[in-house]
């Protein structure tokens, strides 16, 4: 494995993510197409163009083994998979029974939520 992955995606995560990824289908015996790069150097691929901003065209392949589309793909389908919800939840339920989940502080960000009829309009003064 690439350090870059192992860097990314520490052993301790891999081991909460993998159970939540969906089955591969089974490859065709008769032109069976390219074999798949690993599920783990696509999720590195993916850290790093949210920690760098980089475009999926610019993820470097030498250092994660697979090609920006390739994590662009895995992102896509995990997504539709519904991954990242129950990733979310395994997280949640983990603090939970460690008792480092506090809700008695909590903050709600609505600044990227669509406004479905407009919402409320500001007066404008003169």
């Amino acid at each position: 494995m690439p350090e870059r992955v192992a860097e990314l995606v520490p052993d301790a995560l891999w081991e909460r993510v993998q159970p939540l990824l969906p089955e591969r289908p089974p490859r065709r015996h008769r032109y069976p197409g390219r074999l798949p790069r690993d599920d783990r150097a696509a999720l590195a691929g993916i850290v790093h163009v949210l920690i760098t901003g980089c475009t999926w065209a610019q993820v470097p392949t030498e250092q994660f083994g697979c090609s920006g589309v390739t994590c662009w793909r895995r992102l896509r389908d995990w997504t539709e998979a519904g991954v990242w919800p129950r990733l979310h939840q395994v997280l949640l339920d983990e603090l939970r029974a460690a008792g480092k989940l506090d809700l008695e502080t909590a903050m709600v960000d609505g600044s990227h939520v669509r406004a479905l009829k407009g919402g409320l309009t500001p007066v404008l003064h003169r």
